[in-house]
């Protein structure tokens, strides 16, 4: 014979374990967060953290990894940019991961510094994508938000009478 009180407790539990299975049942080897267009594997995410955290470095303010500026190019590159942009961007990035798979942090800036001077493939298109969207993270961040914009709700503040040299 079962009390009520058992029955619901069993009941909850029952629940909570289907509200988690989704996320038990998750596709493995994805990014961290969901994107409809592309497809990006951990390692890619790694790989663009790595390459946010060299285009914006952390000194006395935070980085491109502090900031996840990676995440933040991932979803607008899956949400903003055209099917063909959106193949560039992951045509680059393989491209550029594979030219530098075991490469050090310096030797990648090497690498995008000369990506800097070039005009034409893939990878360049990838770091204009890349550049371009995490600059914009970068300047929309709560942090620069409010700790370098300073907002004036007036442009000056306001002098009636004022004069005036000639």
């Amino acid at each position: 014979m079962m009390n009520r009180r058992t029955l619901v407790k069993q009941l909850f539990i029952i629940a909570g374990g289907i509200a988690l299975l989704p996320s038990c049942l998750r596709e493995q080897g994805g990014a961290s967060i969901v994107l409809q267009n592309i497809k990006l594997s951990p390692t890619d995410e790694d790989f663009l953290a790595k390459l946010a955290e060299i285009l914006i470095p952390k000194t006395d303010s935070p980085g491109g990894l502090e900031l996840n500026l990676h995440l933040f190019v991932m979803k607008m590159v899956d949400d903003c940019e055209s099917p063909e942009n959106q193949q560039v961007f992951v045509k680059g990035m393989q491209a550029l991961k594979d030219n530098s798979e075991s490469q050090t942090s310096e030797d990648l800036l090497t690498s995008i510094t000369t990506l800097e001077g070039q005009k034409e493939g893939d990878e360049v298109a990838f770091f204009k994508i890349f550049k371009n969207r995490a600059i914009q993270g970068y300047l929309n961040s709560e942090y620069v938000m409010k700790n370098k914009l300073i907002y004036k709700l007036i442009p000056g503040p306001y002098q009636a009478a004022v004069k005036l040299k000639a």
